[in-house]
């Protein structure tokens, strides 16, 4: 018996036709069955690329499709939650590209969605079950590197196309939505926990006026820290500084820094798919790389086990890696990193 979970896709996003639609369907659990378009011709052509079985001329009618049973959807942002909501009301189960929405109240409005229909419904944080990203933060659990005290991402690359929806601003374009969010994702990943508040500065291009350069600092100090020790936290600030640009060379590194020792992940968000992945795991004894130990992880493909991993959480094997609660707080950091850089003050994470 197939117990594949079948997949229909809205539109045909380049992430989708590229990276996304060929890794599921290298995947054990992942059946892409349809892919849906306003314009038939696109569908057609990607369904005739890719070999899906279907191709739609609209979502409504991939949406219709009782031989559906979950969507991905790599809408542009200001489409994430309409479509999510309307696939959840037809009964898919939803993978939505981040950022889940456009706003904390468009991410509440999908919770109530989920909670009305019963659906399953995720933000695509491909990086949250990479073995990198688990293997980072076992090491922080488990001590490896003393107490947690900070973490530190930088997130870039260069376009200025005016035509293109990370450039367009009612779309929800910006360095912030587009790739910052990962900096917060992974900050809180590391950290265990929401952030209690954010500073932050934005540089906005002046004819796109989206954010093309936004810097943030994170204030995560608790009394309950991931690989921390309780009697010290309150007196030992726990920060996260993340920097992303749309506008700079590409390029992209997390240090994870504590009392003892320290982690670099080389290639944090970009995972490549054909090569080994490797974190650097530091003793902290010499400035010069001496005390370095070198992690690699296997070849594998982040979307591949995405896609695997919350098929099977469809069908009632395991949890999915992402709650919609999750998502909503990674919507309030976002907001509050906008709310700081025009207010000038420290924002709270609520």
């Amino acid at each position: 018996m197939n117990d594949k979970v079948r997949w229909g896709v809205l539109g045909v996003a380049k992430i989708a036709v590229e990276k996304v639609i060929p890794a599921m369907q290298a995947g054990a659990n992942c059946q892409v069955t349809a892919i849906g378009s306003r314009d038939l011709r696109k569908a057609k052509t990607a369904a005739e690329q890719l070999s899906i079985p279907k191709p739609y001329g609209s979502y409504e009618e991939l949406l219709a499709d009782d031989e559906i049973d979950a969507i991905y959807n790599p809408l542009p942002n200001h489409l994430h939650v309409p479509w999510s909501i309307r696939a959840a009301e037809a009964g898919k189960h939803v993978l939505c590209e981040k950022p889940i929405g456009m706003s904390v109240n468009e991410a509440r409005s999908l919770l109530d969605a989920r909670n009305r229909t019963g659906v399953k419904i995720q933000e695509a944080f491909m990086v949250r079950t990479h073995p990198q990203w688990i293997g980072a933060r076992d090491l922080v659990m488990q001590g490896r590197i003393g107490e947690l005290v900070s973490m530190a991402g930088y997130f870039s690359y260069f376009n200025r196309d005016a035509n293109n929806i990370r450039n367009i601003s009612e779309y929800g374009g910006g360095a912030l939505m587009d790739i910052g969010c990962y900096l917060i994702h992974t900050s809180r990943f590391i950290f265990g926990r929401k952030p209690n508040r954010v500073s932050a500065l934005i540089d906005r291009d002046p004819e796109m006026e989206i954010d093309h350069l936004t810097s943030f600092i994170m204030d995560f100090a608790t009394d309950n820290l991931a690989g921390g020790d309780s009697s010290t936290a309150k007196r030992t600030g726990r920060h996260s500084i993340g920097t992303c640009s749309t506008q700079a060379a590409p390029y992209q590194r997390v240090q994870i820094v504590g009392t003892r020792g320290r982690i670099e992940i080389e290639v944090p968000f970009n995972a490549p798919p054909n090569r080994p992945c490797r974190i650097f795991v530091d003793d902290g004894s010499s400035l010069f790389g001496k005390g370095v130990e070198v992690v690699e992880f296997p070849v594998c493909n982040q979307y591949t086990i995405q896609g695997d991993l919350f098929s099977k959480a469809i069908r009632g094997d395991g949890e999915q890696a992402v709650s919609v609660e999750d998502s909503i707080e990674n919507m309030e950091v976002i907001e509050a990193v906008f709310r700081s850089a025009k207010s000038g003050a420290w924002e709270r994470c609520s």
